[in-house]
């Protein structure tokens, strides 16, 4: 008999989908794949030299939980000058990933039964981790209001149980990007009912003109003592199998999650450590400046091929690199699959047509589907192309 949690890990039929489209690619079918969270690219050049040096140094020690201090030390630079704030390396802990750095914040923030609120669509691991630390998760709707939740929403669900906020910007999967105003109210909200704020920027790197992305501590300054800032650097170096981030906040919640991960996990491989410190102390920005370029450009091609969609609206794609079709309009053609379909269907669709794409549904959005432009732009053009046809034969 498992463990009662263990039904709380679910596999969706879209994630199914999902491993279906992977399949397909392995065996060689000619699929399209529009549903990686990360960008195609090659590894920055002082990456690959840390790295090396590591090696030739033979540096194979385990290291202290959280990352040497030369590390920290020099992410909460990168912080401090990012927020406008001072940051110390005692504030930091470094991570596996950002989702790592979520699940340490939700198991040393929760109790049972204390309450989440998040907003919809939401990532996939922030219901599931509330669950897992035995919280409660409250999902705030945000797609009537352009995936941006309203603040008066957000008030009239905060209950005596509500422990936190999660705040997503850019948001995976609609790439929206929250102003600053929404998140000085967010804040204030957080300081007059006295709740957490769980800030998770991992794709703050990739801000679309006009749009800028804002730390929550930048916009509201009061609220830095009550944030925990998770971000991935493996998504804004183009790192994603390297797996690094870290988790930013007060000192004491900082050492109730390192004490967590000596127990139930571990610091990223002492090789990637090494190879990010000398990124951070050695890189000149040349290697980030040139991948949001690319994102950027990637982004204009698949607007200009997504504006022929007939019944589905342009995505905004204000930050990150998806964009999120909202295909409520598809259920009013007499072409579609049949009438109560919904995201699942429509990804199961393009599957068949070799395009893969991620079904709203596992982000909480039965109208939404994702798609990834992190691709090189070969493909990104055959693949929206192949998608434009098929969905346009719906009307």
């Amino acid at each position: 008999m498992l463990a009662e949690r263990t039904a709380l890990l679910k596999h969706s039929d879209s994630a199914a989908v999902w491993t279906a489209a992977k399949a397909a690619i392995v065996s060689g079918e000619q699929i399209i794949d529009l549903t990686a969270e990360e960008i195609r690219s090659d590894l920055p050049l002082m990456v690959r030299e840390g790295t090396i040096i590591a090696i030739n140094r033979s540096i194979n020690r385990d290291t202290e939980t959280g990352a040497p201090t030369k590390l920290r030390e020099a992410i909460a630079r990168r912080l401090s000058s990012e927020t406008g704030q001072p940051w110390s390396m005692d504030q930091v802990a470094v991570t596996s990933g950002s989702k790592h750095a979520l699940f340490n914040a939700a198991m040393v923030l929760l109790n049972p039964r204390d309450e989440v609120l998040i907003p919809i669509p939401h990532w996939t691991s922030f219901p599931a981790q509330v669950l897992m630390a035995g919280g409660v998760p409250i999902f705030i709707e945000t797609r009537d209001t352009k995936y941006v939740p309203k603040p008066s929403d957000l008030a009239a669900a905060v209950t005596s149980k509500t422990k936190a906020i999660v705040v997503s910007t850019p948001n995976n999967p609609t790439g929206t990007i929250y102003d600053r105003e929404i998140l000085t109210e967010i804040a204030q909200l957080a300081a007059e009912r006295d709740l957490w704020i769980v800030f998770d920027e991992s794709y703050g790197a990739f801000a679309h003109a006009p749009h800028t992305h804002h730390s929550i501590v930048s916009a509201a300054a009061e609220a830095r003592h009550r944030t925990l800032i998770a971000n991935s650097l493996s998504k804004s170096l183009a790192l994603t199998g390297w797996q690094i981030g870290y988790l930013a906040g007060p000192k004491s919640v900082i050492d109730a999650a390192l004490a967590l991960q000596r127990d139930t996990g571990c610091t990223p491989d002492v090789t990637s450590q090494h190879a990010l410190l000398h990124h951070l102390e050695s890189s000149d920005d040349v290697f980030e400046q040139k991948l949001q370029r690319q994102v950027s450009e990637a982004r204009t091609l698949g607007l200009s091929i997504l504006s022929t969609l007939k019944s589905i609206p342009q995505p905004s794609a204000q930050g990150g690199f998806y964009f999120h079709l909202d295909i409520k309009g598809l259920r009013q053609s007499t072409k579609g699959p049949r009438p109560e379909f919904n995201a699942d269907d429509v990804v199961n669709v393009l599957l068949n047509a070799g395009v893969a794409a991620a079904s709203g549904t596992i982000f909480g959005d039965p109208d939404g589907v994702r798609l990834s432009y992190g691709i090189d732009l070969g493909s990104l053009d055959k693949g929206l192309r192949r998608l434009s046809v098929t969905l346009n034969t719906w009307n």
